[in-house]
């Protein structure tokens, strides 16, 4: 498993290239990107904040729990903080498993319980002001347990 939390661009090529193996049937790629509008408002840029020691531990325990509990075989979870401009890279998340159907929920599963649970903060900054998001609707029906 590789997590990390950087300072600079995040290093999408060489992770994809670490995690591919012989035995995985699909590689599944969440890269998070800084998009130029949130509802309706246009974004001049984020800022991403982080209590870091523990959303790198939280990340972590993330991370493994995703490879047992969708059995898929390695994990990358990467997030980044600062100042981002559009079209950046703030998270990518590469999900390595045998068979693309696991690969693809352990993804949506990774972004959205890092969305809700890890303590990184995003500042989104409008041509018209700034607010400290709260983050999309966490969908219930992947919230932790509801696949037991």
């Amino acid at each position: 498993m590789r997590v990390e939390i950087l300072d600079s661009v995040l290093p999408t090529d060489e992770v994809l290239a670490e995690i591919k193996a012989g035995a995985d049937g699909a590689v599944c790629v969440f890269d998070g990107i800084v998009r130029n509008n949130t509802r309706g408002r246009q974004t001049l840029y984020l800022d991403y904040e982080a209590y870091r020691e523990m959303a790198l531990d939280q990340m972590q325990a993330l991370a493994a729990e995703a490879v047992t509990k969708f059995a898929v075989r390695d994990v990358a979870l990467l997030h980044r903080l600062g100042r981002l401009e559009i079209g950046e890279s703030s998270v990518l998340i590469v999900v390595a498993s045998a068979h693309r159907g696991a690969a693809f929920d352990a993804c949506r599963w990774l972004i959205d319980t890092l969305k809700k649970q890890v303590p990184i903060w995003k500042k989104e900054t409008f041509v018209d002001g700034a607010v400290w998001a709260d983050g999309e609707p966490f969908p219930e029906q992947i919230a932790i347990g509801a696949q037991e």
